[in-house]
């Protein structure tokens, strides 16, 4: 099945913004961010639910979907932008009906939670969605310049998006040397694992598979990297990029532990494919946008990945 790109966004077009999972903890940043997009030249339509709670989630499950389909169905909405991550965006899945996207396809983003839809969306319709930042939590506080240059440039430009390395201070460092190239589908480590067995996620056959994770310590990250292992993900992806696992580490100096750097290279560093790890992508202000299903080209012998095409229309 053909991939299926979304409309480039242009000034004065209409952003919804929805809350999949949880709620911002301030809702007077949904104001903000709101205001922030209309200084840009947006128009800006609010789901009817955000600013809703229900325990750790954005109101019921029932009202999250409902945002959601109201925003793909609606003509004026040319992109879907989530206030933030958390928990939940999962417990929609088996209630989303796929054929509205389908049929309204338009520009999605998020990330750490927001996974969930964006694999689920690929898998069920092959539409590219974009693992970036979100307004709650990263465009109103401090997103680093290049990084928001970045989102833009990838949201509303036709022109093939070129060659991307990292920003700031990140260095990207080499696991394993090589080049590979295959559609890029991941995202958050834990939220990708709780999908494995599930109708919801991808073919990783061929693809170059991306990983990110915040606060997890080593060995919960082994667990899941073990689970990845005994899926046949590791074996089946061209290639994998490792972006920021930031914070994932022992907190209590009592404990006995491995590094991070050890659970990786436990389980990638025998690997026959290249693997990059640092990548600007994650929870940080350097947050690269990444188009979920788009073709990439990784090389780790030069340490960059590169999109050959544009990610909209």
């Amino acid at each position: 099945m053909k991939i299926i790109k979304p409309k480039k966004l242009k000034k004065n077009d209409t952003i919804g913004i929805i809350s999949p999972g949880s709620s911002p903890d301030d809702l007077s940043k949904i104001e903000e961010g709101v205001k922030y997009l209309e200084k840009l030249g947006y128009n800006v339509e609010a789901g009817k639910n955000v600013g809703k709670t229900n325990g750790y989630l954005a109101g019921n499950d029932n009202e999250r979907l409902d945002d959601l389909h109201y925003m793909f169905r609606k003509k004026e909405i040319k992109a879907i932008f989530c206030l933030r991550g958390g928990y939940g965006s999962g417990r929609l899945l088996d209630k989303i009906n796929f054929n509205i996207i389908k049929k309204n396809p338009k520009i999605f983003v998020g990330y750490s939670d927001i996974t969930a839809l964006h694999l689920s969306i690929f898998k069920k319709t092959n539409l590219i969605t974009f693992a970036g930042p979100m307004i709650a939590t990263d465009f109103l506080e401090g997103l680093n310049e290049k990084a928001e240059e970045c989102f833009w440039s990838m949201l509303t430009s036709s022109k093939k998006i070129g060659k991307i390395k990292s920003i700031g201070d990140r260095e990207i460092q080499s696991l394993r040397k090589g080049k590979s190239q295959g559609a890029l589908l991941g995202g958050n480590l834990s939220v990708l694992t709780s999908l494995l067995g599930s109708n919801f996620i991808p073919i990783f056959e061929k693809s170059i598979l991306l990983l990110e994770e915040t606060c997890e310590p080593p060995y919960k990250i082994d667990r899941m990297f073990n689970q990845l292992k005994l899926a046949g993900v590791f074996q089946k992806t061209s290639g994998i990029i490792l972006g920021a696992f930031n914070n994932c580490r022992e907190e209590n100096s009592e404990k006995h532990t491995l590094t991070l750097g050890e659970v990786i290279q436990d389980y990638l560093g025998d690997s026959k494919k290249p693997v990059i790890y640092n990548f600007s992508h994650g929870h940080i202000k350097e947050i690269l946008t990444l188009p979920i299903g788009l073709k990439v080209k990784l090389n780790s012998d030069k340490n960059y990945i590169e999109f050959t095409e544009s990610a909209v229309v």
